[in-house]
């Protein structure tokens, strides 16, 4: 039998009818398709795909359990190594992880792997997530600082040890990014929040409303724990620094989608706490954050949502379905195009924003073509509300306050790969650690500093 070289398509809201609500946008496969996707595996023994994964699923032995219909050890496998599941498996990028690497590519599509978790994520959910083991207890005690899939993923596995966990979260409610960054429609809170709750499961206790370095500092958390991982992530927005950038109506991404999120704008006429945006909104930037923005404002009511970013279509750094659900949606992209200046009206509200056209010259330190401005090419937009979805930088609030912590220059922690500090007992993973990056890297580092940790405690007298 003929190897089908595409995947099953995902089943999605039409464009049209889901610019109005904040429903999920994918609907996820049906039992039937996820056999059937997963039945293309070719179980390699190489197992390439595992070596593009961070937090080492045995993706082939999860896939092969759904082609054979046993979707309760499917889950079994994937929850040995991952414990937010349902949260990878629609937020991970995984055509540059897992399914970058699988073999299927010579000739076709990969297999859908990240979809195939997300069945099994959901499935299990909907089926009732069974109670993990209890596991002997060290006797130990670690912290985790942060809330977030670094410290979730940390938490989680440390407790898989038997050490005794604690969680301290600035915030009222787990989940980081999770929770407050990224909207509704492509991770919905109340999955956020049953992950969460098997994470709680495992044995591991979070504690909400403590700020670490202002509550009680890091001295303190080491002198009572045998190990801490800071897990406090990219909280610092960067900004574009030209003229203007104070008017009434410019958000950092972080603040606009935490907002959203924070104020259930998203549930709007259930809770009357719309976000105001006017009808024309600019999202500067091209990576997820810009797209989620742009979307996100569509949502809100915007006639007009641009994507207005320097370079070309080619080196956005969106993933490719996020730019194409955009596109779907209407958003509007101004690429190779860069602001100059806003303006504002007599009342402090913006008004417009000043650009000029680029042309793409040599590549830059990151690799991709430096943007170059072409002379008499000036425009301007008029705008109400500018979001800015340029990346942010580590929280500086642990670096700040912790005496002696290595600190590199972007103000992130420095660390070893197992995520050692120079300071012994003191981890850190995730944003803290390498500045912005995605989810599934932060649970990665947060898998591979919860074994050190382990090793660490263990090596104490």
């Amino acid at each position: 039998m003929a190897i089908r070289k595409t995947k099953h398509e995902m089943p999605e809201q039409e464009p049209k009818e889901r610019i109005k609500n904040f429903k999920e946008v994918p609907y996820g496969y049906d039992a039937k398709t996820a056999i059937d996707e997963a039945k293309r595996c070719l179980q390699c023994k190489d197992k390439p795909c595992m070596q593009g994964c961070p937090v080492e699923i045995d993706i082939p032995g999860f896939i092969k359990c759904i082609a054979e219909g046993d979707f309760d050890k499917a889950a079994e496998v994937i929850k040995a190594k991952n414990s937010l599941p349902a949260v990878s498996g629609r937020v991970c990028p995984y055509e540059e992880q897992c399914e970058g690497r699988c073999t299927l590519k010579k000739i076709g599509e990969p297999v859908a792997i990240g979809r195939l978790e997300r069945f099994i994520a959901d499935y299990e959910r909907e089926k009732g997530v069974k109670n993990p083991k209890k596991v002997k207890s060290t006797g130990k005690k670690a912290a985790v600082i942060g809330a977030g899939p670094a410290g979730l993923t940390c938490a989680g596995d440390l407790a898989k040890m038997g050490h005794d966990v604690t969680v301290f979260e600035a915030f009222h409610a787990p989940g980081g990014v999770l929770m407050y960054g990224i909207p509704e429609f492509r991770l919905p809170k109340e999955i956020v929040k049953a992950e969460v709750e098997y994470i709680k499961k495992l044995g591991v206790t979070i504690k909400y409303d403590v700020v670490v370095g202002k509550t009680i500092t890091t001295e303190e958390l080491l002198d009572e724990y045998d190990a801490v991982f800071v897990g406090t992530g990219a909280g610092l927005p960067r900004f574009l620094n030209i003229p203007g950038e104070n008017f009434d109506g410019i958000y950092s991404a972080n603040e606009f989608l935490t907002r959203v999120n924070m104020m259930k704008a998203y549930k709007f006429p259930e809770y009357d706490t719309p976000v105001k945006i006017g009808d024309v909104v600019a999202a500067f930037g091209a990576g997820n954050v810009a797209m989620d923005s742009a979307r996100t404002a569509l949502r809100l009511g915007a006639k007009k949502s641009y994507i207005i970013y320097r370079r070309s279509d080619v080196e956005m750094p969106a993933r490719n379905e996020e730019i194409e659900h955009a596109k779907e949606e209407g958003v509007i992209f101004k690429l190779l195009t860069n602001p100059t200046k806003f303006v504002g009206n007599d009342k402090g509200l913006l008004t417009q924003v000043e650009c000029i056209k680029m042309k793409l010259g040599e590549p830059d330190d990151s690799g991709r073509r430096r943007p170059i401005p072409i002379p008499g090419s000036e425009e301007v937009i008029d705008i109400d509300t500018a979001i800015i979805a340029i990346g942010q930088s580590p929280n500086p609030l642990i670096p700040r306050t912790m005496k002696g912590l290595t600190v590199e220059r972007r103000g992130n922690i420095k660390t070893d790969e197992d995520g050692q500090t120079n300071i012994p007992g003191l981890f850190a993973g995730g944003d803290i650690a390498t500045g912005a990056a995605t989810v599934i890297l932060a649970m990665g580092a947060g898998k591979r500093a919860a074994r050190a940790m382990d090793k660490y405690i263990k090596s104490k007298k």
